[in-house]
């Protein structure tokens, strides 16, 4: 069973409006607390299905991404991270102090916890539910993605990295603020060298629905 969940920060814009015009089954779910980290963390707690992939709702992802990242799961990742920097990938968005930010951050992550990532800070990924426990968001803003990267590579998942192309977005304005998040991003991986990793949930004996063409 397929399924689009929504989380709606209060928002004023019409976006719940829009999206059950375009998408009438959207599962709609009203965030309660604040930041990027606790929106998802609501929206995953929705999620039902085998296969879970995260983008952001500005329409700077391209939905039509998504085949990539579930071929990769499907054939043996565990989590699946979109870059901006692999072959293949861009950004029409990134300015010269996020760029430079991202970078050192994603090197300091690849020392410390012995990865290849080239791309850190970004809001393009997908897993299979059953991590969600690995995962285990407990933070709120936009150091989510750094944590849930670092977590991955702690619990020993197979991470895999796909291209991908940020466009410019259609709608808003970031609410990142390079210096202060920045601190945040380093803040966590720091903080995560001291944390044990949570074992992850072992492959189900049945055949996951996404290999019989649903995610």
């Amino acid at each position: 069973m397929d399924e689009i969940v929504l989380v709606d920060g209060n928002s004023v814009d019409d976006t719940v409006a829009v999206a059950k015009r375009l998408r009438p089954n959207v599962k709609v779910v009203t965030q309660t607390g604040k930041g990027k980290g606790d929106a998802l963390a609501a929206g995953f707690d929705a999620c039902t299905s085998d296969i879970i992939v995260m983008i952001d709702a500005d329409g700077s992802t391209d939905g039509r991404e998504i085949i990539n990242f579930v071929g990769a799961l499907v054939t043996g990742a565990d989590f699946v991270k979109g870059s901006r920097y692999a072959a293949g990938g861009g950004s029409d968005d990134l300015t010269l102090n996020r760029r430079l930010g991202n970078k050192i951050l994603t090197g300091i992550v690849n020392v410390m916890y012995r990865t290849q990532y080239t791309d850190l800070c970004y809001g393009y990924n997908a897993f299979w539910a059953r991590h969600l426990d690995v995962l285990d968001l407990d933070c709120d803003g936009f150091e989510v993605e750094t944590l849930m990267n670092v977590r991955a590579a702690k619990a020993g998942l197979k991470v895999h990295e796909v291209p991908s192309h940020e466009r410019n977005r259609i709608h808003g304005e970031s609410n990142l603020h390079v210096v202060r998040d920045g601190f945040r991003v380093l803040k966590t991986i720091l903080k995560e060298w001291r944390r044990q990793p949570t074992p992850p949930q072992p492959e189900p004996a049945a055949t996951p629905a996404a290999d019989r063409g649903v995610a």
